[in-house]
């Protein structure tokens, strides 16, 4: 099975990163693509930068990628709310070139952030939105307080009661 993570954040020390990566690594037996958003950065989608330079490379990359997966594992980050900037321009311009950016593939969706909400918020507008990007969801969860649950140096969730909650999650893959 191949697996391709994702943080939907910019930033080069990415907590969501970490967790993307981590839970992929729970699947035995899986291949672990870990994709850097940043490599997909592209101008600000409008229609009419659309209409002037069509599709952008970029875009056609990131959809293929996916496509190239067997499942995808995404972690997103919230600012304000909401979709981190970056994250949301990749998906605005690769939907663009087809509304199912998730192709049907297996999809687990988790957030985390460093207090306690856990970025459950935009956790809740990627989850309720999935259906109409094809994303088979087979699971979602929010880790809040992420320096309080997660061991940075051994790269893995320390809070029991999540490692089983994502465990469970990981093992529909």
């Amino acid at each position: 099975m191949k697996i391709l993570a994702l943080a939907a954040s910019s930033s080069s020390t990415s907590i969501n990163k970490q967790l993307a990566t981590y839970a992929a690594g729970l699947v035995a037996g899986a291949e672990v693509e870990v994709l850097d958003i940043n490599d997909y950065e592209m101008l600000i989608f409008s229609e009419d930068k659309e209409k002037e330079i069509g599709q952008p490379e970029q875009a056609k990359r990131f959809f293929q990628k996916i496509g190239e997966a067997d499942a995808v594992v995404i972690s997103y980050a919230e600012h304000n709310g909401s979709y981190a900037t970056a994250f949301k321009n990749v998906f605005d311009w690769t939907s663009r070139i087809d509304m199912k950016v998730y192709q049907g593939k297996p999809v687990v969706m988790l957030a985390t952030s460093p207090g306690p909400g856990g970025a459950a918020t935009v956790l809740a507008a990627a989850t309720g939105s999935a259906p109409y990007f094809a994303a088979d969801v087979k699971g979602s969860l929010s880790v809040p307080s992420f320096y309080d649950n997660f061991d940075m140096e051994k790269g893995e969730l320390r809070n029991e009661a999540l490692i089983s909650e994502l465990k469970t999650i990981m093992s529909v893959l």
